[in-house]
């Protein structure tokens, strides 16, 4: 499992209504650049070069959802999945998330992975929430 890390501004924008976790659009990129906690929008993150299967801007998260249980939110949702197609996606260790609703595009957490991978042609990536067989939880905050 990748470790999970948050911006810092995630913490601040929730408390400011930026965040509608269970209806924003919100997003995975890929990147070869250690985010850093302090990086507050998608335009500090160095995606991966657009193409073969990679879209800048990345991917959405279907079926997002967020529920209290206890004291306990839980943001949710369903796997994202990389192919390559018509050549490699790639290098990249980090899968960051981003609310594309917000104006800014606030960023929201990043995984790493721990070592550098690229896609060859055909090859499949999928960022599981959870270990979840096709969705899971992404986070929790209490």
């Amino acid at each position: 499992m990748a470790a999970y890390n948050k911006f810092h501004c995630f913490v601040a924008d929730v408390c400011n209504k930026v965040h509608n976790l269970a209806s924003d659009t919100c997003k995975v990129v890929l990147t070869n650049s250690a985010p850093v906690a302090s990086n507050t929008v998608i335009g500090n993150i160095t995606q991966v070069a657009n193409g073969n299967g990679y879209t800048t801007g990345g991917t959405a998260i279907a079926s997002p959802s967020s529920s209290q249980t206890t004291g306990t939110q839980t943001f949710s949702g369903n796997n994202v999945t990389f192919t390559a197609s018509g050549g490699t996606i790639g290098p990249f260790q980090y899968a960051a998330i981003y609310n594309d609703t917000a104006a800014s595009d606030q960023l929201i957490a990043w995984f790493d992975y721990g070592s550098a991978l690229t896609l060859q042609i055909g090859d499949t990536f999928t960022v599981a929430w959870n270990s979840g067989a096709s969705s899971g939880s992404i986070f929790t905050m209490t």
